[in-house]
């Protein structure tokens, strides 16, 4: 019986991806999820739903809360925590995950990208950890996780300045609520290498890079793991998904390759 059976979540950016896989492997481990997400109906170039996810929760066992809505909508967040918070008796976990992707350089980047970039990922994970706080500080296992890398100041990872700046924002704000909650772990995850997701298909390397990548799952593994530790001794922590299973005794990685034997990943943003 794992030790997060009974708590309950809430995952932004769960339709797809490694949102669907934190969320799956959450539901699996008896958690009961609430899955927040815009796209509740089938796009027509990206795979997943918020429905699909929730019936693989389902399929696993698990209890599945799916609520369309968009993470630039303040108000559409607020609301989503609180209907979770109030199905679930409360929240232990919020995990941070929906984000935007465009490496543009600054000079190049369009003010309207801009603003989808920092709308969903500073803005969006700002008004997720606001509204998901009042309940978790109410937990007695209370987590905050957000996918999101350590904080590298080698200046080649600034040329794509304004996405850079929203990830490690989000960092910057998850670490600093282990600073101000003492009752709430607050932690990042990231892994060393790219993950075969819709983001790395349509806006960094395509077909051949998703060869080089391994899958959602290891994610959600690592996220697991770190959702399971004790709050009060654990938090603050930017880490490598890599390192989190490897302190698990998880050093066999070859099962969540993209394609089997492959051996040559390619690294991932942020990652030296």
């Amino acid at each position: 019986m794992s030790n997060l059976s009974g708590r309950a979540a809430f995952v932004t950016g769960a339709s797809r991806g490694i949102g669907a896989a934190i969320a799956v492997a959450l539901g699996a481990a008896g958690v009961k999820v609430a899955l927040f997400a815009k796209t509740g109906e089938p796009h027509p170039k990206l795979p997943g739903t918020l429905y699909e996810t929730a019936k693989l929760i389902e399929d696993a066992g698990g209890h599945a809360l799916p609520i369309v809505g968009d993470l630039r909508d303040a108000e559409s967040v607020g609301e989503a925590v609180d209907t979770a918070a109030a199905a679930f008796g409360g929240l232990d976990i919020c995990v941070n995950n929906a984000s935007a992707l465009d490496l543009t350089g600054i000079g190049e980047l369009s003010l309207k990208k801009f603003d989808l970039i920092t709308g969903v990922n500073m803005r969006g994970t700002f008004a997720t950890i606001s509204a998901a706080l009042p309940y978790l500080r109410g937990s007695d296992h209370a987590h905050l996780l957000t996918i999101s890398p350590p904080l590298n100041t080698d200046p080649k990872w600034f040329a794509g300045g304004p996405y850079t700046a929203t990830k490690y924002g989000m960092t910057i704000m998850t670490l600093g609520a282990s600073e101000t909650e003492p009752g709430v772990a607050a932690n990042c995850l990231w892994p060393k290498t790219t993950i075969a997701t819709a983001a790395v298909a349509f806006a960094l390397g395509g077909q051949p890079m998703l060869d080089r990548s391994r899958k959602p799952e290891i994610v959600a593994d690592a996220a697991l793991a770190v959702l399971a530790k004790d709050p009060k001794d654990y938090t603050g922590n930017a880490v490598m998904v890599e390192d989190v299973l490897a302190a698990e005794g998880v050093t066999d990685l070859s099962g969540y390759a993209v394609v089997p034997g492959q051996e040559d990943f390619q690294p991932d943003i942020y990652v030296d």
